[in-house]
């Protein structure tokens, strides 16, 4: 064991962060192993297989060239369950586990309608719906791709989620869509001018679909839903959604502009505005 983790810090240390190379070899051993992190520690002598070991070269060489470790792996943890991982749809966030809790601790597991808009992987309604098991959770994406993964997603977990494709941004919603109590979304927000920030694991493989606006239009997903909310949301409905940390005073004032009430923004871990919450009048 010890040969394959001295592998993998020796090829990553100077690409990642030190604790990152650490997080690596966990996650990497674990893959390979199935083991816990308690069983990785008291297995220090254990010696690896052939096959094990050209895994681990593989998955390392992989890392070298940034692809991030839930596409190599195939999957990835988000609120305490698993989801399947894939190239072409995002990857769950922590700071979206911080928007599922917020809505968990205000939200009363009763027989309501809840939509996800632009789910990708499903970690938001899987999760909700994990929580809120008396709830209608629905869940919309204008990709495929997306979709195929979600429901795979909530097979994988063993819940109900109704999902259904739609472009926020041109689609009219299906005809036979009932009215929602709670929306979420984490719609794409960072806008163009932000790439020169961001890491080269997320810029050369995740989808700039999910995660970029235009400079000129960073709300455009945002003033959409909100339209859609105008006949799909019942009154006293609650919106939730995901922000950029720069645009959280933009956020309140389009709710506020379009009549909603209760306009809360939350900070996440990092102490950023990531969060807002809204009450339809």
């Amino acid at each position: 064991m010890q040969a394959g983790i001295a592998h993998i810090k020796k090829e990553l240390t100077g690409i990642y962060p030190e604790r990152e190379v650490e997080s690596l070899v966990f996650l990497v051993l674990q893959h390979i192993k199935s083991y816990t992190r308690t069983q990785l520690l008291l297995s220090d002598d254990e010696l690896l297989s052939p096959g094990e070991r050209r895994q681990i070269a593989d998955i390392t060489a992989r890392l070298k060239k940034y692809e991030p470790i839930q596409y190599i792996l195939g999957e990835t943890e988000f609120f305490g369950l698993m989801f399947f991982c894939r190239p072409g749809v995002l990857i769950p966030r922590p700071e979206t586990e911080e928007l599922v809790n917020w809505i968990l601790e205000e939200t009363p597991n009763s027989g309501i309608n809840i939509l996800d808009i632009g789910t990708g992987s499903g970690c938001i309604p899987v999760s909700i719906k994990r929580n809120l098991s008396r709830s209608r959770v629905f869940a919309c994406d204008i990709s495929e791709t997306c979709l195929q993964l979600a429901r795979e997603n909530a097979a994988l977990n063993q819940v109900e989620i109704s999902y259904f494709r739609m472009d926020m941004l041109q689609s009219p919603p299906p005809e036979d869509l009932p009215c929602f109590d709670l929306l979420v979304s984490n719609p794409p927000y960072v806008r163009i001018s932000e790439k020169a920030k961001m890491e080269r694991n997320v810029l050369d493989y995740e989808p700039g679909t999910a995660l970029f606006v235009p400079g000129h239009d960073p709300l455009l997903f945002y003033r959409s839903i909100l339209s859609f909310s105008g006949k799909q949301l019942k009154r006293k409905g609650k919106i939730y959604w995901e922000i950029n940390e720069a645009l959280g005073q933009e956020c309140s004032r389009l709710l506020r502009d379009t009549g909603y009430q209760n306009i809360e923004i939350r900070k996440d871990i990092h102490g950023k505005d990531r969060m807002i919450s809204a009450r339809k009048p």
